[in-house]
């Protein structure tokens, strides 16, 4: 028997986008996910406007990557709806589901490239399965998403055992920007890499959203990368979202989760290293700079 959902917490955080005006790309509503005699959601609402990079956070067990297959209709929940680009996509046929999955591009964890395809034909094969391209179209498109993915065309005919784990990473997002998608599923984007490797992994993301408008959903570990790209962060615990906001204000909400997570040692540093604290340290600099240099003068003078 399913349990009743319970309320959501009334002190929970949510800060609209600046752009709450575009039409959503995706609107999950009093979803509820339960695993036998497991609840895993009681009525999480999510709504992820055009051209924002939002990111899924929560402890193990949080529900985070549940949210994000039902996300990618390959798990249903038990109740509520789940709405990408306006569609409830529990309630479409097997067919009209695939034309929105060309919609959308996926990045997994691990790259998931195909071992016994070379890295142009990993890329080319969603291009190919539509069936409806020309070989030269596909080929053209193919090393240009490369391109736009950083890796050359002297590394086309290599097999994904020949490639680092930076270069994986790269080749799995040329393929899934291989539809030209307006939506990118990231999964833990920069695990595994070094720290100048994901580092230009993130700047590429960036690039890349800005140049083809994409809209982001992120599921990451990585307080660096959460904070250098996320337009909003959604916070996962006690089966609710407990926190929807910009990185910078998430901290201010009173929970575990929150307190170990984003206010240890890393996170702190990761707050500190954020563009718009940088700014505001300086621009609180030169506020106090008028005020004490006048009496530095004074108590100097000759």
């Amino acid at each position: 028997m399913e349990k009743t959902p319970t309320n959501v917490p009334e002190n929970v955080i949510d800060c609209p986008a600046a752009d709450a005006g575009e039409q959503p790309v995706i609107q999950i509503e009093n979803l509820c996910t339960q695993f036998g005699d497991v609840v895993v959601h009681e009525n999480v609402n999510l709504t992820i406007n055009q051209g924002e990079i939002v990111s899924l956070v929560g402890g193990s067990g949080s529900g985070k990557t549940v949210l994000l297959r039902q996300m990618l209709g390959l798990t249903h929940p038990a109740s509520g709806t789940v709405r990408i680009f306006g569609e409830d996509i529990n309630q479409i046929s097997q067919q009209e589901l695939q034309k929105l999955r060309n919609r959308w591009g996926m990045l997994f964890q691990h790259g998931a490239l195909f071992s016994s395809l070379t890295v142009f034909d990993n890329v080319a094969q969603p291009m190919r399965e539509l069936r409806v391209l020309p070989k030269e179209l596909i080929r053209e498109a193919a090393l240009l998403k490369l391109h736009m993915a950083g890796i050359g065309p002297e590394h086309a005919l290599k097999m994904p055992s020949d490639l680092s784990g930076g270069m994986i990473k790269r080749v799995a997002l040329a393929r899934a920007l291989a539809l030209e998608p307006e939506l990118l599923f990231l999964d833990e984007p920069t695990a595994g890499l070094d720290p100048n490797a994901s580092e230009s992994f993130v700047d590429l993301i960036r690039t890349l959203r800005d140049e083809m408008r994409l809209t982001v959903v992120m599921v990451t570990h990585d307080l660096d990368t959460l904070f250098a790209l996320s337009s909003r962060v959604a916070v996962l615990a006690d089966k609710h979202i407990i926190a929807y906001c910009e990185p910078a204000h998430v901290v201010e909400f009173k929970h575990p989760f929150i307190e170990t997570f984003f206010r240890g040692e890393r996170g702190l540093r990761a707050i500190e290293a954020m563009p718009d604290a940088q700014d505001s340290e300086s621009e609180s600099k030169e506020e106090k700079r008028p005020e004490i240099q006048p009496q530095h003068r004074q108590d100097n003078a000759p």
